[in-house]
């Protein structure tokens, strides 16, 4: 089987793609919080959120019209437990995010039930705003007696407060599909006060007798004091989701084996799948941004094969996605030539949709960081956009300037990108045109930008190339 990595929504997709009784581990870390915005991982150097993400990132679990269906097909189904268990949640809430947020995640874990095998696993992650009703959805869904741990991952991170005890600690709600599920035993270090070590083992002299203990360790319990991922620690992306990949091995390990197939129906930055394949086993990845697609293409070695299925392939797939949602279009068109996206003030268009950092400097020594910039346009382009992409490039001081398009330049478009003049390298190629222009479909024909094959400086998204199908 190959690995897959889905864009879409995950409901959807479980629906038309996933088989039946054919994942043997869930691992999923859905949004939970309804007054934060999820998958957005840049903000403008204030601080704030920009504009443009919030839009884009809007948190959508608020009671509407989606989720009211999804209520009242949950209501009228076919599982008179689920039934019993929603509208006994909206008699106790009422119609607000919450309530949307366990109308719209009880029909994804049905299809998570579905697609499990009978000795299958799922690990739900939550925190304590959440985690007591998921608790009872869980149990409805999958069955009290399926309940095995609620695991405690506890950490330590910035942040105290002075009218309550440091929140920190996220919770794992650990079911199966049955009772004939596969587990592996884990064990930790044991603290070594009073324990030594011999020939024989480690061992403990209590009243003369000795004690001899496992030298793998003790039976690792159902708390887990993990690191949370700091400010700079090289494991950190930027993406406010990501989790500590320790924290994806101990699950992993716990309840699946070699060969087995994990799914992760909310994949964000892809921690769920690098483990995966770092220990062997097949995996299915699903999210709904092109920013997580992209940070998980980047994260994953280059001895990975998958296919990924979703995003556009041809001019018709660019220009449908641009229809659909502009954001999302940047996001994918600037994935191809490996950019990270970019952020402005509020309210203020400065013409930059992306960046991409190198190293350059005399003599080809890495001493000095330079920025390519890129503006994409999926509609009408003009001279007019060449001309503007020419004054931010003189403002920024970049060293390139890219406009994507999906349209075919005109020629006034091309004198005005050459007049720009040239970028004069310390590398091997002494220059590169300043401003370039370059088609979607010539991107989707193989067509990179020319500039220096040197290091880039693009820590969320540094692309390490995988051998992935389209």
């Amino acid at each position: 089987m190959t690995n897959k990595l889905y864009y879409g929504d995950n409901l959807d997709i479980l629906k038309r793609y996933a088989k039946d009784e054919s994942v043997d581990l869930v691992y999923l870390d859905p949004p939970f919080n309804s007054n934060q915005y999820y998958n957005a991982i840049f903000t403008e150097h204030t601080g704030d959120s920009s504009k443009a993400q919030l839009d884009a990132f809007k948190d959508t679990w608020c009671w509407n019209g989606v989720a009211t269906k999804a209520y009242e097909d949950l209501v009228l189904g076919n599982d008179s437990k689920i039934s019993q268990m929603m509208q006994a949640f909206r008699t106790f809430l009422g119609e607000n995010s919450m309530m949307a947020y366990l109308a719209m995640m009880a029909p994804r874990l049905i299809e998570l039930r579905r697609v499990l095998k009978e000795t299958g696993s799922i690990y739900l992650h939550c925190d304590p705003t959440a985690s007591h009703y998921l608790k009872l959805l869980m149990d409805a869904i999958f069955g009290g007696g399926n309940f095995r741990n609620e695991v405690v991952w506890c950490y330590r991170s910035g942040g105290v407060s002075k009218r309550r005890f440091g929140r920190k600690h996220q919770n794992l709600l650990f079911y199966t599909k049955s009772n004939k599920y596969n587990f592996n035993p884990q064990r930790v270090p044991y603290v070594m006060d009073g324990i030594k070590k011999d020939e024989k083992g480690l061992y403990l002299m209590d009243k003369g007798k000795r004690i001899d203990f496992h030298p793998d360790g003790a039976m690792m319990p159902d708390w887990w004091n993990i690191s949370y991922i700091g400010s700079m620690s090289k494991e950190r992306l930027g993406y406010p989701t990501q989790k500590p990949l320790t924290l994806l091995e101990c699950i992993i390990k716990a309840s699946s084996k070699e060969g087995d197939l994990v799914l992760d129906p909310f994949c964000g930055g892809g921690t769920t799948l690098v483990v995966a394949q770092k220990l062997g086993r097949k995996w299915i990845g699903i999210d709904i941004t092109h920013i997580a697609i992209a940070t998980t293409k980047r994260r994953l070695d280059n001895k990975a094969e998958y296919k990924v299925i979703g995003e556009p392939t041809d001019l018709s797939g660019a220009k449908e996605l641009a229809a659909k949602d502009r954001y999302q279009f940047q996001w994918w068109a600037l994935d191809l030539v490996g950019a990270r996206p970019a952020e402005q003030k509020k309210g203020a268009d400065k013409g930059i949709d992306g960046r991409l950092y190198f190293h350059d400097g005399p003599g080809g020594r890495k001493t000095e960081t330079k920025q390519i910039i890129f503006s994409v346009k999926a509609g009408h382009t003009d001279v007019s956009h060449v001309r503007d992409l020419r004054g931010v490039i003189e403002r920024e001081n970049a060293q390139i300037g890219v406009l994507i398009c999906m349209q075919e330049p005109t020629k006034s478009m091309e004198v005005e990108a050459a007049s720009a003049g040239f970028y004069k390298s310390h590398w091997k190629k002494p220059t590169y045109p300043k401003l370039q222009i370059i088609t979607v479909k010539e991107l989707l024909d193989g067509k990179t930008i020319d500039r220096p094959v040197l290091e880039l400086i693009n820590t969320t998204f540094e692309r390490t190339p995988g051998k992935k199908e389209r």
